[in-house]
Formats: structure tokens, sequence, C-alpha cells
């Protein structure tokens, strides 16, 4: 266990540059891009089978490993097609669950059975949310149960070629490709670039090429009972704060750009569970992500949970719909 979180604190500084650490791991790297390239080769050639559904599929994902707002955008794009009036419905691997079967995400699921990310996805858009590590079993679940579903999103699946896509969405932030080196040596997934129908950008800086779409927080927290609490109201406090995120920090220097003053802060592995929780005892505000209130509430009931949202450029959203209406209309003649 100290070895997992001394990895998850070390590698994405390793990551940003080309040094002594990242050199050491190119032999590894290599191997690593080896078996990927062996794997897209299987798939290519029809060795390993990709499953076709019958619903247009858009793909949420990334080429680097750790958050960059997949699920914020997963959300953002499932209220947009919704409010398009097109019925969609999601699927996601449901990473950090004890659970391996194909199943439906209830609101009051328990995220060790379902996940973090997709209790949150159907917490916050009302959509059909399955889970399952073959994500084409889970969209064929997910059909049987609600077969007026158009579109499903799959969100986290940009490597997972098993399921057959019609757009593929990629996600990057400020970190780009960090120093361009394959696992482990480096953030990438796979190789990059490599085609992708829309790339976006979640980070602060411009980018040249693909859209951006700031990642921010709400103007509001969130309590247990769902009741907003302006941020505003907080500014005059100190308070803690906790986040079980890839990048923790980012998450905390985003509340204090907010006007929010911080005493202690505690970074933890992504998907915490939270069993172990103790409390930090000072007996200020505790806030968090929304992605980690489900499981902190069973333990802080009081906490705070502060949204993240994505707020793609207005260009994005022409060239999606142009995508989609391109897809449905082939699937109607």
């Amino acid at each position: 266990m100290q070895l997992f979180t001394w990895l998850h604190q070390r590698l994405p500084e390793v990551w940003t540059k080309r040094g002594a650490v990242a050199m050491a791991l190119r032999p590894l790297a290599s191997i690593y891009g080896a078996l990927m390239a062996v794997r897209r080769l299987s798939y290519r050639w029809k060795i390993s089978p990709t499953h076709r559904l019958p619903a247009l599929v858009v793909v949420v994902g990334n080429v680097v490993a750790g958050g960059a707002g997949k699920t914020p955008m997963t959300m953002a794009l499932v209220k947009h097609l919704m409010a398009q009036g097109l019925r969609v419905g999601v699927v996601s691997r449901g990473h950090g669950r004890k659970t391996r079967d194909v199943r439906a995400v209830h609101a009051d699921s328990h995220p060790n059975d379902v996940g973090d990310e997709p209790l949150l996805i159907l917490r916050s858009t009302g959509v059909p949310v399955w889970v399952g590590a073959l994500r084409a079993q889970a969209g064929e679940q997910l059909l049987k149960a609600h077969p007026q579903v158009q579109i499903i999103v799959c969100d986290d699946g940009l490597q997972h070629l098993a399921l057959a896509r019609d757009i593929e969405i990629c996600v990057m932030d400020d970190r780009g490709q960090g120093n361009g080196w394959l696992l482990p040596a480096g953030p990438l997934r796979e190789a990059w670039p490599r085609p992708v129908d829309l790339l976006v950008h979640t980070g602060r800086s411009a980018v040249a090429g693909g859209f951006q779409a700031p990642r921010q927080l709400a103007e509001h927290a969130l309590t247990q009972k769902g009741l907003q609490i302006p941020l505003l109201s907080l500014q005059n406090q100190i308070l803690d704060a906790v986040a079980g995120l890839a990048r923790p920090q980012a998450f905390f220097e985003m509340l204090r750009r907010a006007g929010l003053q911080l005493g202690t802060t505690l970074a933890l592995p992504d998907h915490h569970d939270y069993k172990d929780w103790q409390a930090m005892g000072t007996g200020r505000v505790l806030v968090c992500t929304e992605k980690d209130a489900a499981k902190l509430w069973v333990h802080e009931p009081e906490a705070l949970a502060v949204p993240l949202e994505l707020r793609p450029e207005p260009a994005f959203w022409t060239a999606l719909d142009g995508l989609v209406q391109k897809h449905l209309s082939a699937r109607r003649q």
C-alpha cells in the first residue's frame, strides 16, 4: 500500500520530463508499446471480435493516465444531447467497484457495487447507466431494458477496442501528453497523436488544435440532502478539504481560486474507498469532490460536495451536433 501511494504521488512528476527515472523505465515502456500494438492489430485483423451495438456509440476517453475531465465531459455531453431531444444512456467499466457482473446503476446503489463515477453520472443526469468490464455487454443490457435509447455514451473507453464506436472524443488537460512517452516511462496509454473525431482541452491554458472546455467548480456546494450552498457564503471561514482524484492538488487549487480558505487538505488516491476514514478532528467544515461524496457522506454526513463542471465552447457543440446528425441519418437509411 505504501508503494502504491508513493507511485501515485511520484509518477505524475516523473512524467513531466525525460529525466533519469523516466529513462530507466523506457525498457518497460517498449514492452508495453509492443503489447498495445499487437492488441490493436488483433482487432484490426478481426482476430479479436469487435461488437457493434444497435445504437449510436460515442466514446469519451483520453490517452493520458489520470483524470483529465472525462466524467464531467460525459455528463456535459449527456445533458446537451438530452436538450436536443435525444434519448441517451451511459455505459462504464465502473472503476473501483468490488463486483464483476454487468448491472444497472440506481440512485441508491453503493459505490462499491457500481463505481463512484457511474453513480455520479446517474445522479447528475438521470439517464440509464449500466456498468460492465465488457462495455458491449453493458450496452446490450441497457438497450434491452431501455429500447428507446438512441445514443450510448461510453465513459472512459478510448482504448476499449472490443466496443465499436461511431464518434471518439479525446479529453486532455494542461499536462498535454507529458514527456510524450508510453507507460510507465510517461503518461501515455497509447501512442499519440492518433486519429479522433473531436479533441477537447479542459485546462486553463489555450492550446492549438481541438476545442476548449474549461474545467471549473460550480458556484455552489451540495449537502447530502441535495441542498445548494453558495460558495460565496463559505469564503469567510477556514475549510478542510479532501479529494480522491488522479490530481487532487488541482481540486484544492480550484477551491483557492474560488476564494475559499483551506486549512487541512488531504490528497487520496483516485477512487479511494474511504473505508479507513478517520475524522480530521478540527471542527471545521469539510469539503470534497462530488465524486467522493457518496463514500465520504457515510462517515461525514455534514461534508459539502463541490461539483466540477465543463463548459465547452459553442464551436464544440456545433461540431458534435453535425457528427451526431450525420450518423443518425445514416442509420435511418
